[in-house]
């Protein structure tokens, strides 16, 4: 049935394939769409990066199928193939749990209401809130959402981004990610831009009644994109310090009146205690200034029937820039001096988490022994359990802490205490990328100390675990002149790029880890693989151009050291971002040259045991390249030996993919029946894999196969 595709729907589409999901469905539907632009105009188009270029491509490929039927349902049928079901908006978990102490706050949740409820007319609803560290903004953004569920029933999606403070703050694009990760949006399905993504997320909440609520934001870049343009979608900002210059309603956390400081104090550590103490009440007050976390690091005091305040703090006020410093220091010395030792050299490093080994690590304790004395700070209201027998310290906390550590304990002390949880990190991220990627020679051998992995997901699952704290370190290490290991970790950062697609994550690593091998270990080896992997990062991220400039560095120090493998790799990654632009001659080109380099490498040689199936690889990208060229007896060819070597090989989902790619030539070539024999076989092999993002890609292929003419 003829079927009509406008100008709009085409443009349209090659917006959302070019600015798509960066998964396995997402790529292919882009090499197949390039190889459908190349059938209908006769030549090859490179992929389009602006409005106009979509739009003028649109129009060329209009013109065509308005004059021929068969090419009018073919695209048609690919319009179709685009995931529809990604702009779904799921509610998802919604906010923590709120705090149990909640005290006034009654203007500000009175503002927040406002805010919420008032007329749209035509101004987003934006309101930030802020205060000073531990005052209780966060406090007061979970109790108010927390009443507001009938109001926003299409869900409420918390963002907390204490994990990126400082330099090393969270990039606007990597929010948009979090939040659309929230938002229920699948790794295969998550647009690789910043652009790309804010339009999904407009997509999602269009038309919807949702609370965004974005906690510990540094900065009005951070959160800009996700003003709603929806009246029935709330922003809350959440900024742990002074306001910033975002157009938004904002709502300044005050310090808590004596009053209500009292009912905390109350709240936290009953009647009996705060009346034992009425003497004290009038210093504590002054002390705490209203800050709510002061408050309840004194009510501990309270509860063991103590001085809520140590005979010396006067002069802790004196010296006390901030309300929480004082607290800090009076809850140091309750804790045994072990324990409070401990807590100030794990805050040296500025971890992002903190569990037992790597609190042993820093204090030269037994994992046992740390983790009761970790138990015991967070009693004192000094650490926060997270999850999984995990800690944290508050910002203001934890530079409390260090500073105290750089005056109780010596320099050698305090360096010593980072270089062993740095190097403890790069242990555990050294067994957990081996036993992730436990063939691949871009990451080391697992080191002969320490604990291996069970199996691939136990290795990759601890990686994860360890990911903010690993990327911490690259940083943490080049700050104590450790810069081999600086490097090393970051080389270690691979299996969490390659198969976990965090590539914001580590891609602030990367540019400084690959940056620090420039100027530290010009044409080395490790500098070559930085270079790789960062240009692997960019590659999928879309910045095409910046990958090549890094593939060429690659490339120098590969050659420089004579290292073939690493040489051959970096190009077949050139050849990769070429497919990936519709550059089919040149990705060609590239996949060819990688085979000449691979086939230079004898027996014995470096790297020998890799070369068969490296070739199997470059053999299927130059098929997939020359189906886009059109050569689609050279392009089978190519595909099929590729296909008889992961089935010899028992690589089921290579096998599959290599699959796959047959029948995408067999389609374009006009071979329907060979194509729907290549799906029926891929299909079988990935069944078991439960590769469903694939399996529903086949079944899209063979939706296009069976209404081919």
């Amino acid at each position: 049935m003829f079927e009509v595709v406008t100008v709009g729907a085409l443009a349209a589409f090659f917006g959302a394939v070019g600015n798509g999901a960066a998964g396995e469905l997402g790529k292919r539907l882009l090499l197949s769409t390039g190889a459908q632009v190349r059938r209908t105009l006769g030549w090859g188009a490179p992929l389009p990066d602006t409005e106009e270029e979509r739009e003028d491509l649109a129009c060329r490929v209009h013109i065509r199928v308005s004059a021929d039927r068969r090419q009018a349902d073919e695209w048609a049928l690919l319009l179709r193939s685009l995931p529809r079901d990604a702009a779904e908006l799921r509610p998802g978990a919604g906010l923590p749990p709120a705090t149990r102490h909640f005290t006034d706050r009654e203007s500000v949740v009175r503002q927040l209401q406002r805010e919420a409820r008032r007329a749209a007319g035509g101004r987003p609803r934006v309101a930030l809130l802020h205060g000073p560290p531990g005052i209780g903004t966060s406090a007061v953004a979970l109790h108010w959402g927390a009443g507001q569920a009938d109001r926003f029933p299409d869900g409420q999606f918390y963002v907390d981004l204490r994990d990126g403070a400082g330099e090393h703050r969270v990039a606007p694009a990597a929010v948009l990610g979090r939040l659309l990760e929230r938002m229920g949006v699948e790794p295969d399905r998550m647009p690789p831009t910043g652009e790309a993504r804010e339009e999904l997320y407009r997509s999602l909440t269009a038309g919807r009644r949702a609370l965004v609520v974005i906690d510990h934001a540094c900065t009005a870049a951070q959160v800009r994109a996700l003003i709603p343009a929806t009246p029935e979608v709330f922003l809350l900002v959440v900024s742990s310090g002074p306001a910033f210059a975002l157009e938004a309603e904002r709502v300044a956390v005050p310090p808590l009146t004596d009053r209500d400081a009292v009912k905390l104090l109350r709240r936290v550590a009953g009647q009996e205690p705060v009346t034992r103490a009425k003497r004290h009440m009038p210093a504590l007050l002054d002390h705490c200034a209203g800050n709510a976390y002061a408050l309840k690091v004194a009510a501990t005091r309270l509860l063991t029937e103590e001085a809520p305040l140590p005979d010396d703090a006067e002069e802790t006020m004196e010296r006390s820039v901030h309300p929480v410093r004082g607290l800090v220091h009076a809850a140091s010395r309750r804790l045994r001096p072990e324990t409070a030792r401990l807590c100030r050299l794990v805050c040296l490093g500025d971890w992002p988490e903190i569990d037992a080994q790597l609190a042993g690590w820093a204090a030269q304790v037994a994992p046992d022994e740390a983790a009761r004395m970790l138990d015991e700070a967070a009693e004192a209201q000094l650490a926060e359990p997270t999850a999984e027998g995990r800690y944290r310290f508050r910002p203001e906390v934890r530079r409390a802490l260090a500073d105290a550590a750089g005056s109780q304990e010596t320099v050698p002390v305090c360096v010593a205490a980072v270089s062993r949880v740095v190097q403890g990190l790069l242990n555990r991220a050294l067994h957990g990328a081996h036993a992730a990627l436990p063939q691949s020679w871009r990451v080391e051998p697992a080191p002969a100390e320490g604990t291996a992995y069970a199996d691939e997901a136990d290795g990759m699952t601890a990686l994860l675990a360890d990911r903010a704290n690993v990327l911490r370190a690259v940083f943490v290490a080049q700050e104590y002149q450790q810069t081999d290991t600086a490097l090393r970790l970051a080389r270690a950062l691979w299996p969490l790029q390659l198969k976990a697609g965090h590539f914001d994550d580590v891609l602030p690593a990367l540019r400084f880890a690959a940056g620090c091998a420039e100027q530290h270990s010009p044409r080395s080896r490790i500098t070559g693989a930085l270079h790789f992997q960062l240009a692997h990062c960019l590659g999928e991220l879309r910045y095409h151009d910046e990958a090549d400039g890094e593939i060429e560095a690659a490339l120098a120090c590969e050659r420089a050291v004579g290292h073939l493998r690493g040489e051959a790799s970096a190009v077949e990654l050139r050849g990769l971002l070429r497919l990936a632009s519709w550059r089919w001659e040149e990705a060609f080109e590239c996949f060819t040259e990688a085979e000449r380099l691979y086939r230079l490498i004898t027996p014995g040689q470096e790297g020998a045991a890799d070369v068969p199936r490296a070739l199997a690889l470059a053999t299927r990208h130059q098929g997939r390249a020359l189906r886009g060229m059109r050569e689609f007896a050279r392009s089978r060819a190519r595909l099929v030996s590729a296909r008889d070597f992961f089935a010899e090989a028992g690589e089921a989902y290579n096998h599959a993919r290599a699959l796959t790619d047959l029948a995408e030539t067999l389609h374009d070539e006009g071979d329907q029946a060979g194509a729907l024999e290549a799906i029926a076989e891929a299909e079988r092999l990935l069944t078991p894999e439960k590769a469903t993002t694939h399996l529903r890609y086949l079944a899209d292929l063979r939706r296009r196969c069976e209404g081919a003419p």
